[in-house]
């Protein structure tokens, strides 16, 4: 089966259970276009990634020159489609967060698609996250194009469902995806009961070379917590800097690896300054996914205090590599984490809460962490399998 998948910006350092769940697909033996919008230009640090790039096809990359010829053949073979989708276009576009003229881009872009799947025969087109992909994806559908469908992670599609008319996507789309229980609940709130049938939860999965190759290698003597993922408010690393100035002032001695990069830098870094935290926080900036792998094995545990989440990967991927977590009762990480078992769950927002979580680990025996850590590697490995995962995606497909 030939499948496509639109993704808006891909490859991206945040995005590897994308290109994860792709290969997937393929091993199941199913042929599958990568489309995104952007991302050409980027530089890949890992070589999974500098392939994937080359593999994929970049509506934007030749500018607007191929989109206006794009809409005029549509225009020429599919006039009816093309007014249907016009229509929809200002249904949505007069009401959206994002002005008109964006969502007429979007118009052309879905053009543009709708001729390569054509050429292609791509039997079935899926997105990744209910935002611009998604729109792109409902207006190929307008256009004549395949079934479609797409995944919804959350949280930036559960903040403003009505400005990116995440209803109305779930009601045309043939079926959507939540990454958890909890997300599939958000999608419920938007929709009539009568839709409610064709959102189904797939998880994003870990392939078996992520976390086969890896030995034992016990962490837990080392007083070293890491934060992987995007300097942003949703994540909370302001509070964590806020709970390490706590520990610093109690004395306790450990390092703080912030792995990522993002609008909310140059705040973290002010803190850091402000509350002379230096010794205690290193900040790596954007990183591979070798590198990310490295940091977190070096590390005795994973903390993210997120605010708003999907079902964070790099909390699978820190459990597979036997260490334990510290996050939030947010969204869908408490149907992954349970507490006392595979790390540490704490109300988000809690200073003190997460401070004491923290001291708990680094305080913990080293034997007690290496109990905790093959834990979660028990508990993800049964629920985040990427082939299984995959499987389930197809039949979903092919129904």
């Amino acid at each position: 089966m030939k499948i496509a998948y639109l993704i808006n910006h891909y490859p991206a350092i945040s995005h590897s259970f994308i290109r994860r769940e792709i290969l997937a697909l393929e091993r199941l033996g199913h042929e599958v276009l990568r489309i995104s919008l952007r991302g050409w230009t980027d530089a890949q640090r890992g070589s999974e990634d500098q392939l994937e790039q080359a593999r994929t096809r970049y509506v934007l990359r030749r500018g607007a020159v191929p989109l206006v010829v794009s809409f005029l053949r549509i225009l020429t073979t599919n006039p009816s489609g093309l007014f249907r989708a016009i229509a929809l276009t200002f249904k949505i576009g007069l009401r959206a967060e994002r002005p008109l003229p964006v969502h007429l881009i979007y118009l052309f872009e879905a053009c543009q698609v709708a001729l390569w799947l054509r050429s292609e025969n791509a039997q079935h087109l899926h997105a990744h996250f209910g935002t611009n992909s998604a729109e792109v994806a409902m207006l190929v559908g307008e256009l004549g194009g395949p079934p479609w469908s797409f995944t919804a992670h959350g949280p930036e599609e559960f903040d403003k469902p009505k400005f990116i008319s995440l209803p109305e996507k779930i009601r045309r789309a043939r079926f959507v995806v939540a990454v958890s229980s909890f997300g599939r609940s958000q999608l419920f709130r938007n929709v009539s009961h009568v839709y409610w049938p064709k959102i189904k939860v797939v998880h994003c999965g870990l392939e078996p070379a992520f976390y086969e190759t890896e030995a034992i290698t016990p962490a837990a003597d080392k007083p070293r917590l890491v934060c992987v993922g995007r300097l942003c408010e949703q994540k909370g690393q302001l509070l964590l800097i806020e709970a390490t100035r706590l520990l610093a002032e109690r004395g306790t001695k450990f390092e703080l690896v912030l792995a990522g990069d993002g609008e909310m830098r140059g705040e973290i870094e002010a803190l850091v300054v402000k509350y002379e935290l230096a010794k205690f926080v290193r900040i790596t900036g954007w990183i591979s996914s070798e590198e990310v792998r490295a940091e977190i094995l070096a590390a005795r545990a994973l903390v993210l205090p997120s605010f708003a989440e999907g079902l964070p990967v790099v909390i699978m991927e820190a459990m597979a590599l036997r260490r334990p977590a510290i996050s939030t009762f947010v969204a869908g990480i408490p149907e992954l984490i349970q507490h006392g078992e595979h790390g540490w769950l704490v109300p988000a927002g809690d200073l003190e809460g997460l401070a004491v979580a923290m001291d708990e680990c680094l305080s913990a025996a080293p034997e007690a962490i290496t109990r905790m850590g093959e834990s979660a590697r028990q508990r993800v490995l049964q629920r985040h399998d990427v082939d299984e995962q995959a499987a389930k995606l197809i039949e979903l497909i092919e129904a």
